[in-house]
């Protein structure tokens, strides 16, 4: 087999099971985007005037009033947190991260005070803001959102992530709501969802996406919605987010992966049947159990799930995520609930006949298992 630029340069196979995942390097980009980006590689351009006009496409895929590029999501986060803050006043966009004596404070539930590989607040501090939770990890109630508002306020946050508890909190009507009777800005964090028009058209005044998650572009995000907002989210280029700056070979990789994304959305639900059969021969080796879950945030994402049963492998579920993943080939699974005894394997990054090797991989753990307890 041909071996990837990666192990050409001394690295492993990686077989991405988990999903869009940015330690794995989120998504595999289309070959006619990865043609764009190496055409305006090759030139020079304005890059103030193309900042304007990559944000005027991607709205027209959003509709929203305007948008902003950033290198990432989470860049996303931080960029529009300063712009709540600062309200694109130069001063204050010079001034961050340094927030003192500023309205400051950003609202939101702690069932969303999240890590994504690293702190949501963490990104939030780097806009100047100042995190106040609300509510308990698993409830939450309009009332305390409305309760936390308070002169300091400089916007309220809502994230929409699998990460998120998933029930018991407040909803988004009611942070649009809330927001809009004390004339606050709305940021939705909704960095890996499909859907580029819902929040826009719900109300919110930020909306911040990945690039690389949902449309398979090059490393990059994008900040979408009010004209105001996005353009105080552009004024910190002169600040916070000149650390931030994303390549102009990466801004129309973005564009063009959006408009490929408008006529090559996946129908996950067709990739069913073959999961179905993946399933079944995972279910016939000693030990596993397979079965097809949907994605917990309401996504239209089907995944195998596979439920470890260690009194009969003699190993458990992190026993098997870690030959799984420290194999001669890494095979990387969904891992959130292994202390349940259950992984799963997301097929969204999937080619060729990496299911055949996972599906051999697992039969293999179990012979291994078998002949080390016989061995015993």
């Amino acid at each position: 087999m041909r071996m990837n630029i990666y192990q050409r340069l001394g690295l492993k196979r990686v077989i991405n099971a988990s999903g869009k995942m940015t330690i794995l390097g989120v998504s595999s980009v289309a070959a006619e985007v990865m043609q764009a980006t190496a055409e305006a590689a090759a030139s020079f351009v304005e890059i103030d005037e193309l900042v304007d006009r990559v944000g005027q496409l991607i709205s027209q895929h959003t509709g929203a009033e305007d948008s902003y590029v950033t290198s990432c999501a989470s860049a996303g986060i931080a960029i529009a947190a300063a712009a709540a803050v600062t309200r694109g006043e130069p001063d204050l966009v010079a001034q961050l991260p340094d927030s003192q004596g500023l309205a400051n404070q950003i609202v939101m539930l702690r069932g969303h005070n999240i890590d994504y590989g690293a702190p949501i607040t963490t990104a939030i501090r780097l806009g100047g803001g100042k995190v106040i939770e609300v509510g308990q990890s698993n409830l939450s109630y309009r009332w305390q959102l409305e309760k936390a508002i308070s002169s300091d306020t400089a916007a309220l946050l809502y994230v929409k992530s699998h990460h998120c508890v998933q029930k018991g909190m407040v909803a988004l009507k009611d942070f649009v709501e809330v927001a809009q009777n004390h004339h606050l800005p709305l940021i939705v964090d909704a960095a890996a969802e499909e859907d580029l028009r819902a929040y826009v058209a719900a109300g919110a005044s930020m909306v911040i996406y990945s690039g690389a998650k949902a449309l398979d572009a090059p490393t990059s995000g994008f900040i979408t919605g009010q004209e105001q907002w996005i353009r105080h989210c552009k004024a910190q280029h002169n600040g916070i987010a000149r650390a931030m700056k994303v390549g102009k070979e990466n801004m129309v990789g973005l564009v063009m992966a959006m408009e490929r994304y408008q006529t090559h959305q996946p129908d996950w639900a067709q990739q069913l049947p073959e999961l179905k059969q993946v399933a079944q021969k995972i279910s016939a080796i000693a030990g596993f159990q397979a079965d097809i879950e949907q994605d917990e945030a309401g996504r239209a994402i089907y995944r195998i799930r596979v439920t470890v049963d260690a009194s009969q492998l003699r190993l458990n579920a992190v026993e098997v995520e870690e030959l799984l993943r420290t194999g001669e080939v890494a095979i990387y699974t969904r891992h959130y609930f292994l202390h349940q005894g259950v992984f799963s394997f997301d097929p969204r990054g999937l080619k060729n006949d990496d299911f055949a090797l996972i599906v051999a991989r697992l039969q293999e753990i179990s012979q291994l298992s078998g002949a080390q307890h016989a061995a015993n």
